[in-house]
Order: structure tokens, then sequence, then C-alpha cells
């Protein structure tokens, strides 16, 4: 799955591959342990918006990084690092250091999936950079053996590797492929600002502390599961929960003008995605997801708007 480049006379591998965006169905939320993370239970879908990675070698051992965007997310990219603090180039290093690998590789991503938004594109460019140099530098790597390198580069990793759905326990890297039927239609209403996850776990632990809410050991939602296998849209919308979406309310109240417009316009089901600031809503069908969002943008509550289906695939290799 790979493609030879001439360049300058010199022959360069190159590899593609990508991987989805999520949203969580269920976000349930512990309180916080001694190691000062916060036990979680989960599912997850991946949807398909997509993050496209290619990796091209390079013999001089340098690791580079570039991107662009989505038509879609023009006008609401955020800054994203190109150094050695972005996912993507850390799963690049990753790889080099569990199979001693010498070569460089230069990055580019395409980001089809919102930043800073609770769906997880910076896990997703990990994801698929995992995939892309373990392929292009031939290591012979299982996925297994991406997974064990996923958990060590953040949460949704893991996730973002084996895509679809599934339940996630632990920190969300613990995962357990969720059986469904049909497709969901959903629509993502997004906002330049972002809610840094680790600011909206402070408020949550601070509204534990006051006793606006409350924290207990996080369990599955056997509804979210029931609705999943029956393929009943209207059932899981009525099974939607996120512990996380008052505290990103608390601290983003606009949002809740969000959620009054797509319940509103008939939305079978709202709920802050991960955490925050983006808001989804699932719909009957995608013309019903579309219909919701022409709501929503003609309300002036959200920045940018794009719909999605799911359970969309993992991480994929996608140049041969």
């Amino acid at each position: 799955m790979t493609a030879d480049l001439a360049v300058e006379g010199i022959s360069r591998r190159r590899v593609k591959a990508r991987a989805s965006g999520k949203v969580n169905l269920q976000l349930s939320v512990g309180p916080r342990g001694f190691d000062g993370y916060h036990p979680i239970a989960t599912v997850f879908q991946a949807v398909d918006l997509y993050e496209t990675v290619t990796a091209t070698m390079r013999a001089d051992g340098a690791i580079t990084l570039t991107m662009d965007w989505a038509d879609s997310l023009q006008g609401g990219a955020f800054p994203v690092p190109l150094d050695d603090t972005n996912l993507a180039w850390r799963a690049a290093q990753a790889v080099r250091d569990a199979f001693g690998i010498v070569d460089g590789v230069d990055l580019h991503i395409h980001k089809g999936v919102p930043v800073a938004g609770g769906m997880a594109g910076g896990s997703a460019d990990a994801a698929a950079t995992l995939l892309a140099c373990a392929e292009l530098w031939d290591c012979g790597v299982s996925r297994p053996d991406l997974h064990h390198l996923a958990v060590g580069l953040g949460a949704d990793v893991p996730f973002c590797l084996l895509g679809h759905t599934a339940i996630g326990l632990g920190r969300g890297e613990r995962l357990s492929p969720a059986m469904t039927h049909g497709e969901f239609h959903w629509v993502f209403a997004l906002q330049h600002g972002g809610l840094p996850t680790p600011t909206v776990f402070e408020r949550f632990d601070r509204m534990v502390a006051l006793g606006e809410i409350v924290a207990t050991d996080p369990v599955v939602n056997t509804e979210v599961m029931a609705a999943l296998i029956a393929g009943d849209a209207g059932r899981l919308g009525a099974a939607l929960s996120n512990d996380l979406e008052a505290p990103a309310l608390d601290l983003a109240p606009g949002l809740a003008a969000v959620i009054d417009t797509m319940d509103d316009a008939a939305a079978l089901g709202v709920v802050v995605s991960g955490s925050g600031p983006t808001i989804a809503g699932l719909a009957r069908s995608r013309q019903h997801a579309l219909a919701i969002g022409a709501t929503i943008t003609a309300a002036g509550v959200a920045d940018v708007v794009v719909t999605a289906s799911g359970p969309a695939t993992g991480a994929v290799l996608v140049e041969r």
C-alpha cells in the first residue's frame, strides 16, 4: 500500500491513511482518582468526517508536518501546532522508537474533523499516522501493537484506530466493539471559541464539590446499547447523555441556544459532543440532518454547521 515518488531523482515511498472523528453517545464520568484522572464509561461512534494523513519517506531522520483544511471547516480553523507537541508528530516518533526506525517522514494532514470541538480530530490524526508510518517503514506491525502505541498517545486515540461503535472504559482506552444495526445521521454545530478539555474537567470537579452535580462510578447505559442493537434512532436520541454537558454549559452558557434550536427543529436527541463546545444532534435521516443544519444556520447560533453519518471506519490505508 505504498507509492513511489520521484523527487529530484530520488525514489520516495508514500503512504496515505485516514481515520474518523467521533461522537460520544454516552459519556459517564466518575470522581477524580488519586492519579488525577477520572474513570469514564462511554459509547463512541465514529462518523464520516475524516482526517487524512499522507506520510512520505525522508532519509535524514527528520519529522516534518504540514496541514490543510476541508472546505467545510474554512473560517473555523484554530491554530494547530506543527511541531513535536502535535499528536501526529508524536505518533510518528512513537513508531520510530518502538521499531528502531532511523528514517524520517514528511507528514501532511488534510483536516476534515473540527478542531477543539470534542470530536477527536487530533486523536484521529494520531491514529492515521500510526498506521501510515508503520506501513511506510515496513514495521510488520499488528493492530494490537498499534493499540498499545495509541494508548500511550491519548485516551481517544485507541478508538480512532478501531472506529465503528465501541464501549470505552477506564480512561476510554479499554475498548469493546458494540453491535449496531443501521445508520445514524448527525448534525454538528461548531463554535470558533474552544473549550479546553482540562478546563471542562476542572469545572466538573468544582460542581461536584459544590454538590451541583453528582459523580458516581460510571457504567454503560443499557438503553443506549439496546437502541443501537435495534437500530432505533428515536430510542437512541432519547438515551443520549454526557456528564460533561453541565460544566460545558456553565462555562459557555450560549450553547443552550444551540440545544434549544435543535430541539425546535425536531432533533431526536441533542448532546454536547465530548467536552464541547460542539453540539451534536441526532436526525431521522440525511435530509432531516440537513434541515436541522439549515435551521441552526438561519438562527445564527453556531459558527459552522456540518452533517455526518455513523458508524464509520477507524484508521484505514487509502492509497495503494
